[in-house]
Parts: structure tokens; sequence; C-alpha cells
């Protein structure tokens, strides 16, 4: 993770700061009402920086409506207009994207970093495949977004800017992991991580998980977004997901199973399904397993805090640290493994 800390309004992120999962609003702007519903809505989910685009002066009046509205600090993002960068940052945005390549003129760049400085508002330097120069034609892709971000950091570090955010984005996930790994040994300021233009549903969580994964797993991100077409709110349950799978967030219930084979004498499915349901809610480290069979379950769950494997007429196995330790019924199993769940987090509690 990135050694220098930004701060969002009262967040920060980098400098071993939690990783932030942000969102961004597919409403329309100028409709007040909807976006700051669909907001709340994401805030409700899990979000901590949402992020609304802004495209003309009348949004950002819109916009003027919506901040201050929500406790969740709000970015902008800017496509072209550095005028609308300003006037973002002048009424209350704690946060602007903006491509400083687009703006074709240091003198503005300078305007914008002027004015972000005198409002405290940091900006994110956000590079994608669809917005590289034509100077870096001809050259591999992940290496033409790392050069880009760089020339834009080296821009506003020229104008004394350090409160910077950087992203290299692509649709491809070879490139986009390859391009953040090449940016992370040159920079010390928060990544913000993502594959852009994933897709929809399982496709597109699919494909940013990998490329997403594969850069957590590395040590590589301060803060992500997961870029689904849909309901944003969707983006949200991926990316904490994503967070959990990859152990940067171990504060919930883990809940393994196995595919089943015909070693399998019970149904184990809705088991699995019951306790999923019944321990959303837990924000404390636990591990339980819903195995198959006693052949092989306990000892392929043994890193399981606890957990059941099934038997034969409607009995199973439970099981603590890989060990059997008496058999119930199988009707037994969801209320007698939310039972042994109760008493660890009680455990891991009085701790």
């Amino acid at each position: 993770m990135s050694k220098f800390a930004v701060g969002i309004k009262n967040i920060y992120i980098g400098g071993g700061n939690r990783i932030a999962v942000q969102s961004m609003t597919n409403t329309n702007t100028l409709d007040v009402e909807a976006t700051l519903d669909q907001l709340v809505r994401l805030r409700s989910a899990g979000c901590d920086i949402g992020r609304i685009a802004v495209s003309s002066d009348a949004e950002v009046l819109a916009c003027k409506s919506i901040i201050g509205k929500i406790d969740m600090p709000l970015v902008a993002d800017i496509q072209f207009d550095y005028r609308l960068a300003v006037k973002c940052c002048e009424i209350g945005f704690d946060k602007i994207r903006f491509n400083p390549g687009n703006i074709g003129d240091e003198s503005k760049v300078k305007i914008l970093v002027d004015c972000a400085k005198a409002h405290g508002v940091p900006i994110r330097i956000g590079v994608n495949t669809g917005s590289l120069e034509r100077e870096y034609d001809g050259l591999e892709p992940s290496e033409a977004l790392c050069k880009s971000a760089l020339k834009h950091v080296c821009l506003l570090e020229k104008f004394g800017f350090t409160d910077i955010v950087i992203s290299v984005k692509s649709s491809d996930v070879g490139t986009t992991v390859r391009a953040y790994r090449k940016l992370a040994e040159f920079v010390d300021y928060p990544l913000h991580i993502g594959v852009t233009e994933s897709g929809a549903d399982m496709r597109g969580i699919v494909r940013s998980s990998v490329g997403i994964g594969a850069l957590l797993v590395d040590g590589i991100g301060d803060t992500l977004r997961v870029s689904l077409s849909g309901d944003p709110v969707k983006e949200i349950e991926a990316a904490k997901l994503i967070l959990q799978e990859t152990g940067i967030d171990k504060n919930f219930c883990e809940i393994i199973s196995c595919p089943t084979c015909s070693r399998c004498k019970y149904d184990l499915k809705p088991v699995v399904d019951e306790l999923k349901k019944a321990t959303e809610h837990i924000k404390t480290p636990v591990k339980i397993a819903v195995m198959g069979c006693v052949v092989n379950g306990p000892g392929e769950a043994k890193d399981a805090d606890f957990g059941v494997a099934g038997g034969s007429g409607g009995k199973l196995a439970l099981f603590v640290g890989g060990k059997v330790v008496k058999t119930i019924d199988e009707s037994q199993a969801v209320s007698t493994l939310l039972g042994l769940i109760d008493e660890r987090i009680g455990a891991k509690t009085d701790e």
C-alpha cells in the first residue's frame, strides 16, 4: 500500500489506512432527489466515497444542493472543462477526479491546482486507455498508461501540488494489473484501483475480482471501485467480498463449503444458505465449514473454527479444529453451528 496518505473529508486513503470503497452515481445529476437517494443507498450498503459526474454549470448548481446532505465524502468527476473542476472545488466537493492531459494547457492546470490548494481539495489523476495522449501511440498499453500518469504527476508537482491520488485503468485485466504494478514502482501516492468498463453481472464481477484481487494480493491499492453496469449498489457488495476474499477484511463470518459429490449424503446447500443469511450481520473473524463427507471434510477444513460433515442416516459429524467431537442430527446443523458462533464471538469479545 502507498506510503503517503491523502485526506478526503473525514477519510484518509493510503499511509496504511483502511482501503476505502468507492462507487459512482448513474442517475441524472440534474435530478437532485434521485441522485441524493442513490448516494444514501450507496452509503447504507457500505460505500465510503461517492462520485458524481459533473458536465455542465447546471450540474454544478444541482450538486450544490446535494453537498452537505449526506455524511460521505463526495468526488466530482470532470472530463474536459477545467472551469467546472474549479467551480466544484469552490462549492464544497471533497475531491476532484480529472485527467490533466485533457486540459491541453498548463496555465489552466495551474488555475485548477491553485483553487484546489486554496480549498484543500485533492485531485485524482484518472488515466485510462480511452484517454491516452497520441504521443504514447505504439507503446504497450500498460507502459503508456504508466507514462501518462507519471507525466501528469510531474505537472501537478511542478505547481507545488502533492495532494494526489492516481488511477491507471483499462477494461483489459492484464493491462490494468501490469500498469498498476509498473506505477507502484515509481510513486508513493495513494492508488485508486479498478478495472474500467468491466461489464455487467457475473462477467463484470469476475473481471473486476481478478484484476482488483491480483493487485490487492500484491499489496497494491488504497481505494477501489468495482465498475459494473447497472445498480451501483452491486458494486459495493462485490467490493466488500473482494476485500474479504483477499484477506484485507477479516471481520466477517466466513463460510466454506465443498462442491459435493456422490459421497455427500445430505442436502448441503440449504444449510449453507441458511447459515449465510443468519451470519450476515457478524463483524468478527470466525470461520465455519459445511462439508459433504466425513472422509475428507474435517481434514480439508481443519483451519475452520468448527463445522459439520455428512455421514449417513440423517446424521452429521460436528468437528472442531479438524477433529470430530460428536454426532448430531442433520436437523440440528444450523442451530448447533450458530450456537458455537455465538460462543466464539462472545469469547473474542471478552478478550
